[in-house]
Formats: C-alpha cells, structure tokens, sequence
C-alpha cells in the first residue's frame, strides 16, 4: 500500500540545514519517525503515515525556522528537534543572542528559550541540570551580548575551586593562570561568541574578571553580569556569601548539577539550599533542565538517564527509537 505523501517548501538555507551534510540531518529525521524524505526542488518530500509525517514536520520546521534566523545548524540541534517533535512541541521561542562567529546563537530547546527568557527578566537565575545541556554556554552568552552592548561594565566570572581546596598559592603563574584550568567550559563559549582576541583585549582591560569563589568576599559587584559556574560545589555559607555580592545595576547567573556534588560533605551543597530558600522570591527565576535537553551527543542524553534511573533505583528502559 502506498504512504501518502506531502511537501513542505522551504528556503535554500532551511533547506541545506534539513538535509545537513551528507544528508545526515534527513537520515536521523527519516530513521527517528519512519518516514521517506525527498528533494524535488524548493523543499522536501514527506512520505509516512499521518502521524510519522506530522511529527517529521514538526522537525523539519524546527531546523528550517532555526536556518532561516541566521544561526547555525548542527547534527546536535538536529537531535533537539527531533527531541522536541517526539514531545509535540514545536520549535522554541526567543529571540536570538549575540551573532557568534559560526552566527546568531539561539536556544535549541524549550527549556533553554525558557532560561533565556528568565535571564533577561530577573535579577538572579539559577540555570540547574545536568551536563550537556546549554546552561553555562547560554550565560556567557547572555553576559556577553549585554557587555558588547555596553548595558554591563563589566562579566564577572567566579567558580569553586574545589579540587585545589580554593588555596591556589602553591599553583604557578598569576591568578588568571591559576583559576583559568577550572574556568575552561566558559572560556571555550566566550572563544566561540566574540573571539579569542576580542576575550584577551578585554580581560586586559578588566571588562571580563575571573576569580575563583573565596576572593568574591567583602566585594560589592555592581553594574556587573555575575556568573557562579559548577554551584553546586559551593558550601551553604559560600552561596550566601556570593549571592549578597550583588550591588547596583549587576546580574547574577548561578548554574550547577546537583548529582555531582564534589564537596566532603554533598549535603552541605549550597546550591540545593538556595533553590529551596528563594524558590518564590521576587526577581528570582528558576530554570530546570533534564536528560532530554541534553544538545551535546547522544549518548550523553542516555548516560543521564542512566544515572538518573540508578538513583531512583531501577533500571533504565532502552531507546528503541533510535539505533
């Protein structure tokens, strides 16, 4: 019996991003949803049951409206929509940030349209979830669009140094050169955004400051974008500390996984502890990430999931919907 058959038109641009290279992007779509995909010119051909092309469609139109505001597409964001379509959710929304050097950069899921959203509408926002999915690299994101358009002075940086017990004397080098190997996740993001040079020339300036944890004390950072990286390997009395630093003008962005506590005691983690206390406060947002917002590989998504079902004490169920 023939599967019927529709056509969705689309771009030159949405249509290289659907396809990806080598028709990566069409073969993940094809093999996620059990459809036929096809280019007969000026879009694609979508042949399945009404259902399969429904959620094809979904994401089709999820990379194509990503290709069509200017920001790249990767075999990653590809995997998102595909996540999304499964979910029946549609493409997320939000405006794209700072054109980075491979173009806007723009939320993948809806979770992260959701963070953005609470980092331009709240004074303090905490970005929790596991690795892999986008909460650091959207914050240095954010803080660098709003330090490019002169609406911050200066991007303060601030991560707990825990396997060097924050007595960093004994490291060689400056400061920089010691706090900067447990810095390198926002590093790499800044590299990617503004440039390697355009990083160096403003560190020089003291526009962009890192510091690890334990030198934030007695300080008042105002007309600042704050961000406290790996939080949960903050101490309660650490998270008070940093957290009351905020002076006029500035803006805070705490992110951490909660199951990868490091410190001695995991309960002492202050990053739980202030979700729970200000969970309610006004001008405090609250951004939950899970294992299917994870945009690095796949298999990153399972060993999550994985881990999260080992917690709960059961065995995880196989990804039958992929290969």
């Amino acid at each position: 019996m023939a599967r019927a058959s529709e056509f969705i038109a689309l771009s030159e641009e949405a249509l290289r991003a659907v396809t990806g290279p080598s028709s990566r992007h069409t073969a993940l779509i094809e093999d996620a949803f059990h459809v036929l995909i096809e280019s007969p010119g000026g879009g694609v051909a979508v042949s399945g049951s009404a259902k399969d092309r429904a959620d094809a469609r979904r994401a089709i139109e999820a990379l194509a409206a990503r290709a069509d505001s200017g920001a790249e597409v990767t075999e990653a964001d590809a995997r998102a929509s595909l996540s999304l379509a499964r979910q029946g959710k549609s493409a997320p929304g939000g405006s794209a940030l700072v054109s980075g050097r491979r173009g806007p950069i723009a939320p993948k899921t809806s979770a992260q349209a959701a963070y953005l959203q609470m980092l331009e509408r709240c004074e303090l926002t905490f970005g929790i979830g596991p690795a892999g999915t986008g909460k650091t690299f959207l914050a240095a994101a954010y803080g660098a669009t709003l330090l490019m358009k002169g609406q911050v002075d200066r991007l303060v940086i601030t991560r707990p140094a825990v396997e060097a017990g924050e007595r960093l004397g004994f490291l060689p080098g400056d400061l920089n050169e010691k706090v900067d190997p447990y810095l390198a996740p926002i590093w790499e993001a800044l590299d990617q955004i503004i440039g390697a040079d355009a990083v160096r020339r403003r560190r020089d300036k003291g526009e962009i400051e890192v510091a690890p944890l334990a030198f934030m004390r007695g300080r008042t950072l105002s007309h600042a974008f704050v961000i406290v990286d790996e939080a949960q390997n903050t101490s309660r009395l650490q998270m008070k500390m940093v957290l009351t630093r905020l002076g006029e003008g500035a803006r805070m962005v705490v992110t951490g996984d909660p199951t990868q506590v490091d410190l001695l005691n995991p309960r002492d983690s202050g990053l739980s502890h202030a979700v729970r206390l200000l969970d309610g406060v006004e001008g405090v947002g609250i951004a939950t990430f899970d294992a299917s917002d994870v945009v690095r590989h796949k298999l990153v998504e399972r060993i999550v999931r994985a881990y999260d079902a080992d917690t709960l004490g059961r065995r995880p169920k196989p990804d039958l919907e992929e290969s």
